[in-house]
């Protein structure tokens, strides 16, 4: 099998895998809002991605929409990303959607937080020339019960985190971000 042949295959599996979890979120969950996204990645990032959907479906883990009764929303810093993120990550083995968006949020903000179920989700494609394959970002939604932070990222990828009336420019998927907080927090 040719290295082409072999990375369509592995998406092939991935997008059977992200529609298994779309399939399990639809079925436990009513997203407020949906969206897509398309990124474009390079044959090494193409192949973590992929691997990273067959394991859960996910190519970017599960996050979650952190707000205070006022409105404020909680960001942070991913260094990598180089940009204002909901805090988030991958999940580990056997854990679930909303585990994970807990888990991440303790590590990356040391807040904990009331879950109210799933505020957006986005299928996200990702390609590589061409082939492509896709996977769901869930996001939840979740009333912070403490407010004070305390970043203890065991992958040294947050250096900051904060909450916010008004986004950072450089915030990701801020418009969707935004127009969940105008529909649901207003």
């Amino acid at each position: 099998m040719s290295t082409v042949d072999s990375l369509w295959y592995l998406a092939d599996q991935a997008t059977q895998r992200a529609e298994q979890a779309a399939h399990d979120l639809d079925s436990r969950y009513e997203p407020t809002l949906c969206y897509e996204r398309t990124r474009t990645v390079s044959r090494h990032h193409f192949r973590t991605l992929v691997e990273r959907i067959q394991q859960s479906g996910t190519p970017y883990g599960t996050q979650t929409i952190v707000y205070r009764p006022s409105g404020e929303l909680l960001l942070v810093y991913h260094e990598d990303a180089n940009r204002w993120v909901l805090p988030g990550g991958c999940g580990h083995r056997g854990e679930r959607f909303r585990e994970t968006a807990r888990r991440e949020l303790r590590e990356e903000a040391g807040i904990e937080a009331s879950y109210d179920g799933l505020a957006l989700r986005a299928d996200v494609t990702v390609r590589c020339g061409a082939t492509e394959t896709w996977g769901v970002l869930p996001i939840f939604a979740a009333e912070a019960e403490t407010t004070a932070i305390d970043i203890e990222d065991p992958d040294e990828e947050i250096s900051d985190a904060r909450w916010f009336d008004e986004l950072p420019a450089d915030t990701r998927d801020r418009g969707e971000i935004l127009a969940w907080r105008d529909r649901v927090l207003s």
